[in-house]
């Protein structure tokens, strides 16, 4: 099955960037709405061509097994939380105690990079199951399905934790 890739992005020279947007999300599970209210709207402003919907999706699973796995058990969101994801409006300020998610999305002319940091230094490891009706588990298979790769590295310095990006080659107008 997948090997999480462990080395760090391949070359793109951040001098390049046209344009990045970040967001700190909370630890609850409406943060997953939320950075998918994010990245519509970052993406909007962007011209991603057809990769639009699969950047949405893996940033939802990304920011999703950064909330289920990257955050210490005090931190993580409750069932009550999760229930209420789906069907009420989110309140997304961040608290100040409790160790948040990050969301990043850089654009280069022929790239697009997303990138979740979360304060675990857990390695993501892809699920192998052959349960195809699982309601989860299949979250970094899908980010390897949509992305053209992705990997993840431990942050270092006064950062804590690691950070899961996936990058997405852009098409560029003839």
């Amino acid at each position: 099955m997948l090997k999480p890739l462990r080395q760090g992005l391949p070359p793109l020279d951040p001098a390049a960037v046209s344009d990045a947007a970040s967001c700190a999300l909370p630890a609850r599970y409406e943060a997953v709405r939320e950075a998918r209210r994010f990245t519509r709207a970052t993406l909007d402003q962007w011209d991603v061509g057809d990769r639009f919907d699969d950047i949405c999706l893996v940033v939802s699973e990304l920011v999703t097994n950064a909330l289920r796995h990257g955050l210490p058990l005090s931190h993580h969101p409750s069932g009550e939380a999760l229930r209420a994801a789906s069907s009420e409006p989110a309140d997304v300020a961040c608290s100040e105690r409790a160790p948040s998610v990050r969301l990043h999305l850089m654009r280069w002319t022929e790239r697009l990079v997303c990138a979740v940091r979360d304060p675990s230094h857990e390695t993501p490891v892809p699920r192998d199951s052959d349960d195809f009706s699982a309601e989860s588990g299949r979250g970094l298979f899908l980010v390897d399905s949509f992305t053209d790769s992705w990997g993840w590295h431990p942050l270092a310095g006064s950062l804590d934790g690691k950070v899961v990006w996936a990058l997405f080659r852009l098409r560029t107008a003839e």
